[in-house]
């Protein structure tokens, strides 16, 4: 298995940078699955080499092997590669050029026009795609469809970055994709080959004594996300963009500018379809 470069030798390494620098505790048996998913980093420098038909249709494969809410499959992928589409795309997502560079990028859709038409074949109708639950249910089954093709894009030393953004302009976006009522974009999926000089560092996450609650949940203290704030500075210093955690926090809820016109994806839904209620 094909792990990123620039990776410590030893797992162990691997889960320590997931913290900072310190384990979280002891750990149990690693292998080579595991030790992957430690080694997880999203790359936005990529080799101009297409990635041939069989390397995709693997990766769909193990996209389709995820999981999904009672077999519905309710999760569609828009392959994208063609440059000139490419571009169109990547002008309505966020305007970002590594989405233009990777050789294919991924959009993967909340799906229920598919099994809305077996419905309506047999006569029957749809209310029970109307609601709120029908929607959570395709965003999540398309969310595990994306991070299982990550996760085979990286054993094969591909690299994968997520892109919110193909929700900014959700309608301009399903037009351009030529989506159905009853679909819209979750998230896009960038992959290719990384460039030689691809940032390569793991970035640390949030102890566990703050996401992990035993029997009950237990709000975290204000230390422990300081010291969280602290190990996050250093990291974004040493990889020259000094900024830090809980001021993105603070200014991703404290207004709905920060949603970049995400805003309106609510009544986006009902007019595709999709009225969540």
């Amino acid at each position: 298995m094909t792990s990123l470069a620039h990776a410590p030798a030893d797992p162990t390494d691997l889960v320590a940078a997931r913290y900072g620098g310190n384990l979280p505790g002891l750990l149990g048996p690693v292998n080579q699955t595991l030790e992957l998913l430690y080694n997880h980093r999203s790359v936005r420098q990529f080799e101009p080499t297409p990635l041939d038909e069989a390397t995709l249709t693997s990766l769909i494969a193990a996209g389709q092997s995820a999981a999904t809410s009672s077999n519905l499959q309710t999760w569609s992928v828009v392959e994208v590669s063609d440059p000139g589409h490419k571009d169109a795309v990547a002008a309505l997502a966020g305007d970002q050029d590594f989405i233009r560079e990777a050789p294919v990028f991924l959009v993967f859709v909340a799906d229920w026009s598919r099994n809305r038409l077996i419905a309506e074949h047999r006569g029957e109708p749809t209310e029970g795609v109307e609601f709120i639950d029908s929607t959570l249910v395709s965003v999540v089954d398309a969310a595990l469809a994306a991070q299982n093709t990550v996760i085979a894009a990286e054993s094969l030393g591909l690299g994968t970055v997520y892109v919110g953004a193909v929700r900014n302009h959700v309608e301009e976006l399903s037009e351009l994709l030529e989506l159905p009522d009853g679909a819209f974009p979750v998230v896009g999926l960038a992959i290719g080959r990384p460039r030689p000089d691809a940032a390569g560092s793991i970035k640390p996450r949030l102890p566990q004594s703050v996401v992990r609650h035993r029997e009950r949940y237990a709000v975290p203290g204000t230390e422990a996300l300081a010291e969280y704030d602290a190990t996050l500075q250093a990291y974004y210093q040493a990889e020259g963009e000094p900024r830090g955690w809980i001021d993105a926090v603070v200014q991703r809820v404290r207004s709905r500018l920060s949603l970049h016109g995400r805003d309106r994806i609510r009544g986006v839904l009902e007019r595709r379809g999709l009225p969540s209620r």
